[in-house]
């Protein structure tokens, strides 16, 4: 099978309405409670809305992702305040982060935020996300890093974090949790989807302690075939796509309430 072109995947799509929008980020969330990678409240994944007002969708504070629904999703501005009303309120961290990478990158109209364990631990590790698998180098090079600063509510910290995101799909925040764009709520799920399994075999490798480790050329060639960049005889610009449509079909199956 050859790899899935990420890049061809989930373009924003600006004839979505903000009910399909809705719609898809609920999707994330409760996929993201199916998989196992949720903080309790904690931890956030947004959206951006058409038009110019820079208005996105984020994760009432105070729900778990498997209570989340398209309807139950808060508007907020960039600075943080809500633009329609709701019984909920919004985390300030979530603001902090989604806000400046919303703000800083046209392409970033989905940004999804993690703390699960394996991130957890590779955001520890010095060395960072290592290529030690086919799933990891889809991440060669593009992953930037972020120190830890505290917990982020402190707005001076978006400029840093913008730094030193640059036009990357993905960041490790140190010390932290691990960090995803997308053009849609599909293409940042399903880089985040990898990027933590990229994590999780990394911490499984390591248990070894004789990790065999891919020369550089080799680990670029295969980041540029998961970009679509790389000539070869084969290409299946497809994958994400189809992968993203039977993960909706599960939902509609185990979780159908996600669309309310």
């Amino acid at each position: 099978m050859s790899a899935p072109t990420v890049t061809s995947q989930g373009r924003a799509n600006p004839a979505k309405t903000e009910t399909e929008l809705r719609r898809e980020l609920a999707a994330v969330y409760r996929l993201l409670a199916h998989f196992k990678m949720t903080d309790l409240i904690f931890t956030h994944v947004s959206v951006r809305l058409p038009g110019p007002e820079h208005h996105f969708l984020i994760n009432p504070y105070g729900l778990l992702f498997e209570e989340i629904t398209a309807s139950n999703l808060v508007k907020i501005g960039l600075d943080g305040e809500l633009v329609e009303p709701s019984e909920y309120h919004v985390n300030p961290a979530g603001f902090v982060i989604h806000g400046a990478i919303h703000e800083a990158r046209a392409d970033a109209q989905c940004v999804l935020h993690t703390h699960t364990k394996a991130g957890c631990a590779v955001a520890a590790q010095e060395h960072g996300l290592l290529p030690l698998n086919q799933i990891s180098m889809e991440f060669y090079n593009r992953v930037g890093y972020h120190d830890y600063e505290g917990i982020a509510l402190n707005t001076a910290e978006r400029v840093r974090l913008v730094e030193d995101l640059g036009d990357r799909p993905a960041m490790i925040l140190r010390n932290h949790g691990l960090l995803t764009v997308g053009e849609s709520a599909a293409e940042a799920f399903l880089r985040m989807f990898y990027l933590e399994k990229a994590c999780d075999i990394q911490i499984a490798a390591q248990v070894s302690g004789d990790l065999r480790v891919p020369s550089p050329e080799i680990a670029e060639r295969t980041a540029r075939q998961f970009a679509g960049e790389a000539t070869d005889d084969f290409a299946d610009d497809q994958a994400y796509e189809m992968a993203w449509a039977a993960l909706l079909r599960m939902l509609d199956r185990t979780a159908p309430d996600y669309k309310d």
